[in-house]
C-alpha cells in the first residue's frame, strides 16, 4: 500500500502535535499536590539537562570560523533581539483591544527568544542558501538568547510576566547558563559519545520538553488561569502572528538585499533572522513565568508551527527560482552530506528549533 503523506509544502510538526497531546492531558489530569512538586523537580532538573546538552553540541571551532562573515551574523542577531522585540512592543497598542495583556506578554516573549539552528539550517538548504552561514548565525543566536532573552524580558516585561522577579535571573544562570558552560566545558570529552547517541538523545530532548510543558500547563490549570482565553481572543492572537512573520520575512529579505548581501546570504539571514526557537523558549519560559508559564508559551507554540509551514513554501520557491536561474542544479553548500541531513530535520521535533 501507498503510504499517506501530508504534502510536502505543508509540514505538520508531528512534535507539535505531541505537544496538544501534552497540553490535553495536563487540563484532564493535571498534576497536584505531591505529584506537582515531583513533576515540578523532575521539570527543572531536565532543563539543567537540556541546557548541558545543547553546550556539549554546540562545535567551538564551527562558532569561530563563521565570524568571518560577522556583517552576516550582525544582522540576523539584530533582526532576533532588536527588530522582533520592537515589533513585539508596538503589538501593545493591541491591548485590549484584540488581545488580553496575559497573551500579549506571551507574544512580547515570543519576540525575545532566539532564533532556530537545525530547521533555519534545514531551508537554508532546500533554498539553496548559504548552509554554513546558517549554521553559524543560528548558533549564535542560541549562545546569545541565554543571556539576552531573560535580560530583556527583565527589561521589557519586569514583574508583569507572572512570577517574573530579579530571582529569575538567578535561576537562569543557574539552570540554564551553568549547565549550558558545564556542557561546553566537558565536549572535548563527551562530545564523542553524544556524537554517536544523537538519535537517542534527541528523544530525551523532546522527552524533556514535553515534561516542562506538562507541568507549566499543570500548574495553569490548577490555578484556573485558562478560563482567561477566549476562541476568539486566540483567533486575533493567530491574525497578529501572522502579521508579525509576514513583516520579518519581508524586512530580512528586502533589508539584506538593501545591505548588499548576495543572494545565499539573503536566504540564510531570512530563515535565521525570521524565526524562533521552540526548544530554548519553553525551557527558558518555564524558568521565568512559573505557574503562569502555560499562557507565556501559547503564542510561541502557535508561531512555531506557522512558521514551519510558511517557510516550507518560501524554501520550494526560492529553490525553483535558482533552478530557472542558472538551468541546471546547484549544490548548496561545499558539504553534499550535510545538505541531504538537514533536509530530514524540516517538521521533526526539537530537531526543528
Amino acid at each position: 500500500m501507498k503510504r499517506l503523506t501530508w504534502p510536502s509544502w505543508m509540514p505538520i510538526d508531528p512534535y507539535i502535535l505531541a505537544l496538544i497531546a501534552t497540553v490535553g492531558l495536563a487540563a484532564l489530569l493535571p498534576a497536584r499536590g505531591a505529584a506537582a512538586d515531583v513533576a515540578s523537580g523532575a521539570s527543572t532538573a531536565a532543563v539543567a539537562f537540556l541546557f548541558f546538552l545543547y553546550g556539549a553540541r554546540l562545535s567551538t571551532r564551527e562558532a569561530m570560523d563563521g565570524l568571518r562573515h560577522w556583517r552576516l551574523h550582525v544582522t540576523v542577531l539584530a533582526c532576533t533581539f532588536v527588530l522582533f522585540p520592537l515589533l513585539g512592543l508596538a503589538a501593545r497598542g493591541l491591548v485590549p483591544v484584540l488581545l488580553p495583556q496575559n497573551l500579549f506578554e506571551g507574544l512580547l516573549f515570543l519576540t525575545l527568544v532566539p532564533s532556530t539552528i537545525q530547521s533555519s539550517i534545514a531551508f537554508t538548504s532546500i533554498a539553496r542558501g548559504n548552509v554554513p552561514a546558517a549554521i553559524c548565525a543560528g548558533s549564535f543566536s542560541s549562545l546569545a538568547g541565554i543571556v539576552l532573552t531573560p535580560l530583556l524580558a527583565a527589561a521589557l516585561l519586569g514583574n508583569s510576566g507572572g512570577g517574573f522577579s530579579a530571582d529569575s535571573l538567578v535561576k537562569i544562570v543557574l539552570q540554564l547558563l551553568v549547565p549550558f558552560l558545564a556542557g561546553q566545558l566537558l565536549r572535548r570529552w563527551v562530545g564523542g559519545f553524544i556524537s554517536r547517541h544523537k538519535k537517542i538523545l534527541g528523544y530525551v530532548d523532546r522527552g524533556s520538553i514535553l515534561l516542562v510543558v506538562y507541568t507549566a500547563f499543570s500548574e495553569g490549570m490548577v490555578q484556573g488561569i485558562w478560563h482567561q482565553v477566549s476562541a476568539v481572543r486566540l483567533a486575533g492572537l493567530l491574525v497578529v502572528e501572522a502579521v508579525l512573520l509576514a513583516i520579518m520575512l519581508a524586512v530580512t529579505w528586502y533589508g539584506a538585499k538593501a545591505l548588499g548581501f548576495n543572494r545565499a546570504d539573503r536566504v540564510a539571514i531570512q530563515f535565521a533572522g525570521s524565526k524562533k526557537s521552540l526548544a530554548s523558549g519553553l525551557p527558558m519560559a518555564s524558568v521565568l513565568f512559573g505557574a503562569h508559564a502555560s499562557l507565556a508559551v501559547l503564542p510561541l507554540m502557535l508561531f512555531h508551527q506557522m512558521q514551519l509551514m510558511v517557510c516550507a513554501v518560501i524554501a520550494k520557491r526560492r529553490a525553483k527560482d535558482a533552478e530557472e536561474t542558472t538551468g541546471h542544479e546547484q549544490p548548496v553548500s561545499s558539504s553534499e552530506g550535510r545538505a541531504e541531513e538537514t533536509r530530514t530535520a524540516v517538521g521533526t521535533g526539537t530537531r526543528s528549533g
